[in-house]
């Protein structure tokens, strides 16, 4: 399908006046609207304006300027049914054989502080997506092109074919015109209804679309008897797992993506050099340092049973030293992420082929919401920014933490966030010594997390305890003071926190209430 008159109607007109120059170089017409005609008017290139071609100008402030049957009978006609193409001609409509539009920008007004529902309204298009759907509705004689990265793409192909483009390229475009405007509507309807009867905004919307891109389709599930597939935001947030670059080593598994981003949204919440290592969605070891490979090898020691076939996250450049140090353990790792290695570093991993090595930028954003699916729906949630200070503790024992122990109180409570619910984590010194966690009773969080330190030879004497909810019961309390902990941090609100600082009391520990829970299900 030869290409003879385009219309351009562009809001983003990023590399509109080459893919315009490359048309006319190709003997198409030029149709344009607006601010589009006006820049191709400028840069000396032949246009005609639509009210010109039309014989209606724009009117009611530019809210009507392609609804007319002499642009959308152009577009529309089948090129192959013979009454079409005499209607037209009877008519005196020449077709409209590609149709390059972008649509006003609703989503960056609305990103915009204070925005107003009238300006929101006023951003709004109508007619664009009319045209592109119009467009892609007829692609067997239409092409519909919505994207400036693909102009120099067409321009080639047209280069390489008489000014034509193919029907499998007009197909791509189409479905990716219906993408267009699909999000299009989706972002107008996910605010309109989240504003209240008075205009203002609420937290969520009453009816929520929502849009994802497939990156790859992954070889099965979390069980080889289930089919899976990778689906990035759009507009991935800044730092998210989704931003992976992989470096080299196996296609990644759909446990990999998962526990590779509960390992990297973890390690990220550090300033200090930190390594957090990760086996089945849960920390199994998570320490600060100096440096990363010190912080490695007090990772490494919590459970060096469990880091086996683990996913390590680091906050920092990997070097040799940190490389070296996991060879010397012969750490088999299934994933191993970082936003830097250094090119000796990955010299040393390529002797590993099938190791994941991902590269990610380090910021720590977050995504305005977390959706969980279940059966016949949706649960939506803002995520959990709360990071503990020490200006949050209030110290509820007789006896008040050393300084020392409310950096590590600090630590643990940050690393409890991050562990399934029921979640009890003991550490000392910047380092997990023991973690228990997804258990139904706390108390058994708390035995499982001791029992793993005695089982890694870690002594618990004079450890910090974090506690992700409040103790129900005095007995976790007492579990945890009998393997030798000091300090415990925890959020309070039970109905028996009388009788569980009482017990830490009675056991000589320091005992925070931070007035915030941290499960995670």
């Amino acid at each position: 399908m030869k290409i003879r008159q385009a219309l351009l109607s562009l809001s983003n007109k990023n590399g509109a006046l080459e893919f315009a120059r490359g048309l006319v170089a190709h003997g198409v017409r030029l149709l344009s609207t607006g601010g589009t005609a006006s820049m191709l008017r400028d840069a000396g290139l032949p246009v005609s304006e639509v009210g010109d071609y039309t014989g209606f100008p724009e009117m009611l402030d530019g809210r009507v300027k392609t609804l007319h049957p002499k642009v959308h009978a152009g577009i529309l006609a089948r090129r192959d049914l013979p009454e079409h193409l005499a209607t037209l001609e009877r008519h005196g409509i020449p077709t409209i054989d590609l149709v390059c539009v972008n649509l006003y920008p609703f989503r960056e007004t609305i990103a915009k502080a204070g925005v107003t529902l009238d300006e929101a309204i006023e951003n709004i298009d109508i007619g664009g997506p009319a045209m592109l759907r119009s467009a892609a509705k007829n692609y067997d004689g239409v092409a519909v092109v919505t994207d400036p990265e693909d102009y120099a793409k067409l321009l080639g192909e047209m280069a390489a074919n008489d000014g034509a483009l193919s029907l499998e390229t007009r197909f791509a475009l189409a479905s990716k015109a219906f993408v267009h405007t699909a999000r299009y509507d989706s972002a107008i309807a996910n605010w309109l209804t989240s504003l209240d009867s008075a205009g203002q905004p609420q937290a969520f919307p009453a009816h929520l679309q929502v849009a994802f891109d497939r990156v790859e389709a992954l070889r099965y599930g979390e069980n080889p008897h289930q089919r899976a597939a990778f689906y990035r935001d759009p507009a991935p947030v800044a730092g998210a797992i989704a931003d992976y670059r992989q470096l080299q080593g196996k296609e990644l598994s759909y446990n990999n993506i998962a526990d590779a981003d509960a390992a990297w949204e973890c390690v990220k919440t550090f300033d200090t050099p930190a390594c957090v290592i990760i086996k089945h969605a849960n920390p199994c070891g998570v320490a600060i340092d100096a440096s990363l490979v010190t912080a490695y090898e007090k990772a490494f020691q919590t459970d060096s049973t469990s880091a086996f076939g683990g996913i390590i996250a680091f906050n920092g450049a990997v070097d040799t030293d940190v490389v070296e140090a996991m060879n010397a353990r012969k750490h088999f790792v299934e994933v191993l992420l970082a936003p830097a290695f250094t090119a000796a570093a990955r010299a040393l991993l390529a002797s590993k082929q099938n190791l994941r090595v991902l590269e990610l930028p380090l910021a720590r954003v977050h995504h305005t919401w977390e959706m969980k699916r279940v059966g016949g729906g949706l649960l939506l949630q803002t995520p959990d920014r709360f990071n503990v200070q020490e200006a949050d503790l209030k110290v509820v024992s007789r006896v008040a933490p050393t300084a020392a122990q409310v950096d590590d109180l600090l630590f643990a409570y940050r690393v409890a966030k991050f562990v399934k619910s029921n979640a009890i984590v003991f550490c000392g010194h910047g380092m997990t010594l023991g973690v228990g966690a997804g258990q139904m009773s706390r108390v058994d969080s708390t035995r499982i997390a001791a029992s793993k330190a005695q089982n890694a030879g870690l002594d618990l004497t004079g450890s910090c305890v974090a506690s992700d909810a409040f103790f129900p019961f005095r007995d976790g309390v007492d579990v945890l003071a009998a393997a030798g902990a000091k300090a415990v941090i925890q959020p309070g609100g039970s109905l028996r926190d009388e009788e569980v600082i009482a017990a830490a009391d009675e056991h000589g520990l320091a005992m925070v209430f931070t007035g915030a829970r941290h499960f995670r299900h």
